[in-house]
Order: structure tokens, then sequence, then C-alpha cells
């Protein structure tokens, strides 16, 4: 099997060096170039022909961002992994390069002068990422072959057997709306949010896995986009209808009811699926909260987030939707699910919307949306 070719573009030599040593220690990754500013990056992409770019931010000459709007014009595939500083400023810039294409990000080591340290946290973060990117999913086993086609075929709308329970003809009203998502979550999670009516009947639990400063960030450009309220939760918030709460970074989000209603909390619990945030904390806690009431999304990320606890929404009796392999960045959250069987549909990002809406409006008039958005009201 062909290696991934890598170019590694940062102005910090020791963070080259560093990338490139951690990089080649890997037997399925070549580093075929490296550049200290954009505008060299740019001179060798015709000559080196990288599978994947991970790319500083601030650079000299011409930055990360920059380099990333010409890339895109010449390259519109090609993976772009960003690094990122855990600053505000960093991390306002990485979000600005995820709007532009960027396919994700890392973080720079806080302290580059242990280099074993900032190795293995490179290694940590970096190779897997790059391997996600590069190598094609393979679709689950469970799915229906007329859903699957070759890997450059779009995937139409198709449907998977779900777990038991079996799936009953009259399914239960949804009172929360529950989402889980990684790699290319904020593109997806933009377009789903900013997609929602302001007269939502329900509220909406994130989880998107980003570190501390980025989830606040992130969710106050959602709110911005957005008709609907959009906030990192804090302990306590209440969960009301028409309100969107992001799992902020470090902490899991969980429900619990009290005699006022549904309230958020928040710890850093044990990591799950080396995660905290973890889907699967969010997702098993909305099914002990609200039973058969419960509507799960797993948009595009690596790894298995979320496939564990979908058992728990589906045994509840609730129900589970995942956006499909053709325009999910990375199908390993989504594709986790839908192999499990857990999906009742597996659907382009462009037809999630849709789905939800159809999927809210069962079980509830319209007199029943205004008397949820009336209590939701201070």
């Amino acid at each position: 099997m062909a290696r991934i070719r890598v170019l590694v573009v940062d102005d910090s030599v020791v963070v080259r060096k560093l990338v490139t040593d951690v990089l080649a220690g890997d037997p399925r990754i070549e580093v075929v170039g490296t550049a200290a500013n954009g505008k060299v990056a740019l001179s060798k992409m015709a000559q080196v022909n990288p599978d994947l770019v991970t790319l500083d931010i601030e650079m000299p000459v011409m930055d990360g961002l920059a380099t990333l709007v010409e890339l895109r014009t010449s390259y519109p595939r090609l993976p772009v992994v960003m690094f990122s500083t855990l600053t505000e400023r960093g991390t306002s810039s990485t979000l600005d390069a995820l709007e532009r294409g960027a396919n994700d990000y890392v973080t720079k080591p806080a302290n580059v002068g242990s280099v074993t340290a900032s190795m293995e946290a490179v290694r940590a973060q970096l190779i897997p990422k790059i391997i996600a990117l590069c190598t094609p999913s393979a679709p689950p086993a469970s799915r229906p072959r007329t859903s699957v086609g070759a890997a450059a075929k779009p995937v139409t709308r198709a449907t998977v057997t779900r777990a038991a329970p079996a799936a009953t003809a009259s399914p239960a009203r949804v009172d929360v709306l529950a989402i889980g998502v990684s790699t290319g979550g904020p593109d997806a999670l933009t377009t789903v949010l900013t997609r929602l009516p302001a007269d939502l009947p329900v509220p909406v639990l994130v989880v998107q896995h980003m570190p501390p400063l980025f989830t606040k960030q992130f969710a106050d450009r959602l709110d911005a986009k957005s008709v609907l309220r959009v906030s990192e939760a804090t302990r306590g918030d209440a969960v009301l209808p028409g309100r969107v709460l992001i799992a902020p970074g470090d902490f899991h989000l969980r429900t619990r009811r009290c005699a006022g209603g549904v309230v958020a909390s928040l710890d850093q619990g044990t990591p799950e699926n080396y995660c905290r945030p973890a889907v699967d904390v969010l997702f098993r806690s909305v099914a002990e909260t609200y039973g058969q009431h419960v509507l799960a999304v797993v948009l595009t990320g690596m790894g298995t987030d979320g496939a564990r606890s979908c058992r728990d929404v589906v045994a509840a009796g609730g129900s589970v939707i995942v956006q499909d392999q053709a325009t999910s960045v990375v199908w390993g959250m989504p594709g986790a699910v839908a192999g499990a069987g857990l999906a009742s549909e597996i659907l382009p990002l462009p037809e999630m919307v849709p789905a939800i809406l159809t999927r809210l409006r069962v079980g509830r008039s319209q007199a029943d949306t205004r008397q949820a958005l009336e209590g939701a009201r201070p």
C-alpha cells in the first residue's frame, strides 16, 4: 500500500523538524517536502504532489489563511490540517480556516522545549487525523447493497435495519435533539443549525470534539449566524426549546431532571473514546432523561464516539439519524453507528434538516409548538 505523502508547512525550524521526525516514524506516512511559508509551499505543490498538507497559521510572507485560500482554488479536495496555538487569537484564526475549507486542526505543543513530550503530543493528535483523512472509510456490512456505490459516487437516501427494540409504526414525539460530531464538524454543524427554524419546539444539545477556548468561540459564531440561541453550556443551564447548548471543551455534558424542568450538568469525568466531551456521555444521559423522546444525530467524525450510546437511545425507544459517507469528511462516527444497524436513516448533509423537521412534527401540533416556545421564554 502506497504511503501517504505529506507536505509540512511551518515557519519554525524546530516545529518543522519535530513534525517531520514524528511522521517519519510511521511506516504509513512519507514526508515529501517542507516549506517555511505559504508562498514556498505553493511553489512546491506540483513537484511533491502531496496527499495532505499540514499548515501553520501564523507565517511571514504568506500566512496559513492566505495559503489555504490559494490551495482550495487549485486543490479543492486536498486534505489540509491546520496547526493552531491554544490562544484566543489562534482559536479565532483556526475557526476562520475551518470556514475557508480546512479539514481539521491540531494544537501546537505548549512547550517545544520538552522534545519527547512535544513529539508525543503531535503524534497522538496528528497521525490519526492524517490516516482518517487519507484512508477511505469502508461502508458497514449491515448497510443495504442498494445504497452503496463506488467511492466517488454520491450516496443516495438510504435506511438500515434498526437494532432491538424493533421500530414501531408510530414513533414517539421528539422532545430533545442531541447531536454528536467531530472531524469536519464545524462546517456540518453550521449547515444544520443555521437551517433550523426559530420556532424549533425542542432543545438542541451538541458535543463537538474541541478543546477549551474553541467551543466558546465556535458557539458565539453559531449564535451570530443562527436564528436559535446558541451558547456554550454552563452548569445549571435550563434545557429549553429553541436553545442550543454546546458542550465546553474538556467537560462532559449531561442532562438531569429537577423540579423546574431539565438542566445541563457538566463534569470532568474520565474521558470516553479518548474524548472529553464525549458523545457517548451525552447520548446516554439524554436517553436516561428523556427515554423514547430522543432524536440523536451523528454527523461526520473520525473514531466511534457515539456508537455505544446509540444503543441506549434505540433501546429506550428513541431514534438515530446519521450523515452518509459521501458528504462526510470522515465516515468514522456515523459509519460505526450505521454498521451496528442503529440508524433509522443515513442521509446526505443537505437532507438532514428536512428529515429532522419531519421527525419533530410527529405527535406535535402547531399549538403544541407554540406552547413549548411560550414556556421557554423568560
